[in-house]
């Protein structure tokens, strides 16, 4: 029986809890000190397939690492499924991370999985990661803010419940930023409804791909011409959208410029 028991170092914890915890971008030196810690701690890790093998491999080898990667309209596992996983193992004692790209609590469906947890009794902690918007805008150099551009933000999912049950009116425009996550596949139809709502058809817009890793891409055009921008650069996803004066800044102004007399605009 003795050589059945799990190593001291390993053992589960008496008492078991989830950590939700936010990953950031992609970089591992935009972790948290306390997500770090986490990793080096954890009996098992819940993570998702945005969260980069660099990242991974500050864990144990031996700590269980479990994949419930989601690509557009292919789940490795349901929402439903993840969650009763996260309280299964607390249950058992275990020290569970579930271990998420960005902010657990932002387009992150951390809410529901804190709220499964509190309803089935598990202990349950939020650990803040570096969004998507923030580790992206500042590798672009992208100020989401600025005095003479914009001094309001919101966030927006590109393809949530389908683009007609969202309401987007006057989120883009003078004075104010547009973030759109998971919208390059649906970068034409996020072009129609914006101008459709009253965006001006020369606003400005970045496309950040791959934030954060070696990989990165910043491009700059007006709205107008996303969706040609898009097929044309072939970008894929992970990439965010951001829609507003404040596109004008960062690293690719050169290239925004060339797009923006492409379609005709002068400045």
């Amino acid at each position: 029986m003795e050589k059945n028991r799990p190593s001291p170092e390993r053992a589960p914890t008496r008492n078991g809890i989830v950590y939700l915890v936010g990953a950031g971008p992609g970089d591992p030196e935009l972790l948290t000190l306390r997500a770090a810690r986490l990793l080096s701690e954890a009996d098992i890790i819940v993570h998702d397939g945005l969260v980069s093998a660099d990242i991974l491999a500050m864990a144990p080898e031996k700590t269980q690492r479990v994949s419930v990667a989601k690509q557009r309209s292919r789940h490795s596992m349901p929402q439903e499924a993840i969650n009763a996983l996260l309280i299964a193992q607390a249950r058992k004692g275990h020290k569970v991370v579930r271990l998420k790209g960005g902010d657990p609590f932002i387009f992150g469906r951390g809410g529901e999985e804190a709220s499964d947890c509190i309803k089935a009794g598990v202990q349950v902690e939020v650990v803040p990661g570096i969004s998507a918007a923030l580790g992206c805008a500042a590798q672009a150099k992208i100020p989401l803010t600025h005095r003479d551009a914009s001094s309001a933000v919101s966030f927006v999912a590109g393809q949530c419940k389908g683009l007609s049950d969202q309401n987007w009116s006057g989120l883009a425009g003078k004075g104010r930023t547009l973030v759109i996550y998971m919208g390059v596949a649906n970068a034409e139809a996020i072009v129609e409804k914006l101008i459709a709502d009253g965006a001006s058809p020369d606003l400005p817009v970045a496309v950040l791909e791959n934030g954060t890793r070696d990989d990165f891409r910043a491009l700059q055009t007006l709205l107008t011409d996303l969706g040609d921008l898009v097929q044309r650069e072939k970008v894929k996803s992970p990439a965010l959208l951001v829609v507003g004066e404040v596109a004008r800044y960062g690293d690719a102004t050169d290239k925004f410029f060339e797009y923006a007399q492409m379609a005709g605009v002068e400045f």
